[in-house]
């Protein structure tokens, strides 16, 4: 699936300010200002999705360079959604991975909600029982 015209997806790590009103208001819990700043530049993989100049979307895969990545911060304005951005976020990130990590690596992710089946959509799958999230 690619995405409309009218949108443009590029590898680049989100402003701080497009990254704060992203989890805002796609409904990601917010995140403290000063920790977005020192964590933003040390993301591994990140990729923004613009519409008219604005960004719309994000996401990024943080880890160690070598043995272990977690895709995080995938977000995508309510009133663009249902276009594919999310899939072509996860698509575009899973590439620049397979790229660029050996294939022992390990990825996670945490899947909220319905954001799960995006994920399957890419590999992705329960590692329960065997293992749990905690935080």
């Amino acid at each position: 699936m690619t995405i409309p015209d009218n949108y443009s997806c590029v590898h680049a790590i989100p402003s701080l300010d497009d990254y704060m009103r992203l989890r805002r208001e796609s409904g990601l819990t917010p995140r403290d200002a000063l920790a977005a700043e020192a964590g933003l530049p040390n993301s591994f993989v990140a990729v923004v999705i613009a519409h008219e100049g604005e960004t719309v979307g994000m996401g990024r895969v943080i880890g160690d360079g070598g043995l272990f990545f977690q895709v995080v911060d995938i977000a995508v304005l309510p009133a663009h959604q249902g276009k594919g951005l999310g899939k072509a976020i996860m698509r575009a990130l899973m590439d620049r991975l397979a790229q660029s990590i050996a294939a022992a690596a390990y990825v996670s992710l945490i899947a909220d909600g319905e954001a799960r089946h995006l994920y399957a959509a890419h590999g992705f799958a329960p590692v329960a029982p065997k293992s749990i999230s905690m935080a």
